[in-house]
């Protein structure tokens, strides 16, 4: 797909919701301490009148927060930057669901999504959830068993899997069939949380994108300077993700086909990722499948088995049947 191609189907997505009389929908945030409130913020509020993000406008915040340092550091900034952008704060998270239409779980630290979730569920809104989904592999099983039982419709996603040169590289015809991926991209880890849940995530959901599901097993070589995790895919392709610890903190995607190799996916789109979100808000349809994001929470939490086995290849089966007997504990 090349870039034309896909600046034409967001025009057709635009064009189709212009059709529309779209009601209003207000929007709350959940965790205030990340830069991606302010941003989702500015692109939601700047009053399109056709598009995906017409209609909807970010109306109430709640501050929450905990005491990881990438959130105690930042959520009275990004508070104050959504207040002064003349959005109100709530209190408390059932303050804020009565007041707005859909939700955004924003909130850094993946901790506390579950304990947020169970609260934000109650109401039957449709809600986007941040990265991490969850703060193991386990609690993000529960997250979406949680849904299921209140019959909300939920996705999750990091903003690197709707950059227009990963896209156009998923389907460049002089890539051909895509044969292997290794994907990187700045990696910094989170205390209490595994290792690539916080930043990696961003590389690894690329390198889905572009494979596709299917992984089998899991191995890891965890450097000092490089982080690389190696998928075996069930078809016998390989995919790999390298975490960059010390050097140039870039994205990128070198895709091997059956017709070419291929370079790209610098960039990562927040205002792709907002579209996807309001298109999500209006349909009730999620553009990432509950598979998938549980497959790549599986893949990143198998590398910290595999570290721990000294880079042995793991099971996601293995690792995701473990994970579902916790859940279940989780959400009884």
């Amino acid at each position: 797909m090349t870039m034309k191609h896909v600046l034409l189907a967001l025009a057709l997505s635009s064009a189709a919701f212009a059709q529309n009389d779209l009601k209003p929908l207000r929007a709350g945030i959940v965790g205030l301490d990340t830069s991606h409130v302010p941003a989702f913020t500015k692109l939601f509020n700047k009053g399109e009148t056709t598009g995906e993000l017409a209609g909807i406008k970010v109306t109430t915040g709640y501050t929450g927060g905990t005491d990881m340092p990438a959130s105690a550091t930042r959520k009275e900034k990004f508070t104050q930057m959504l207040r002064d952008m003349g959005v109100e704060i709530a209190p408390t998270i059932p303050d804020l669901l009565a007041k707005v239409d859909v939700v955004l779980l924003e909130s850094v630290d993946g901790r506390i999504h579950l304990q947020e979730a169970r609260e934000i569920f109650k109401a039957g809104k449709p809600v986007f959830i941040d990265k991490p989904v969850a703060g193991t592999l386990a609690e993000a099983v529960a997250v979406f068993e949680l849904a299921k039982k209140h019959n909300v419709k939920i996705w999750s996603s990091s903003s690197s899997r709707f950059g227009a040169d990963l896209i156009a590289l998923k389907s460049n015809p002089e890539i051909g069939d895509i044969l292997s991926v290794t994907t990187w991209g700045p990696c910094s880890y989170q205390s209490g949380t595994p290792d690539l849940f916080f930043y990696a995530i961003h590389g690894i959901e690329s390198l889905f994108t572009l494979m596709g599901t299917g992984c089998e097993s899991v191995s890891r070589a965890k450097g000092r300077v490089t982080d690389q995790v190696t998928g075996m895919w069930k078809d016998g392709r390989v995919g790999t993700y390298r975490g960059i610890l010390k050097g140039k903190p870039e994205f990128g995607a070198l895709v091997f086909g059956s017709a070419g190799v291929r370079q790209g996916a610098k960039t990562i789109s927040y205002e792709a990722l907002c579209r996807q979100i309001g298109t999500f808000f209006r349909t009730g349809t999620p553009p990432v499948s509950e598979a998938e994001t549980l497959e790549i929470f599986t893949f990143m939490e198998a590398a910290d088995e595999s570290a721990r086995q000294g880079g042995k290849p793991v099971s996601l089966a293995e690792v995701l049947a473990k994970a579902k007997k916790e859940a279940a504990k989780l959400i009884e």
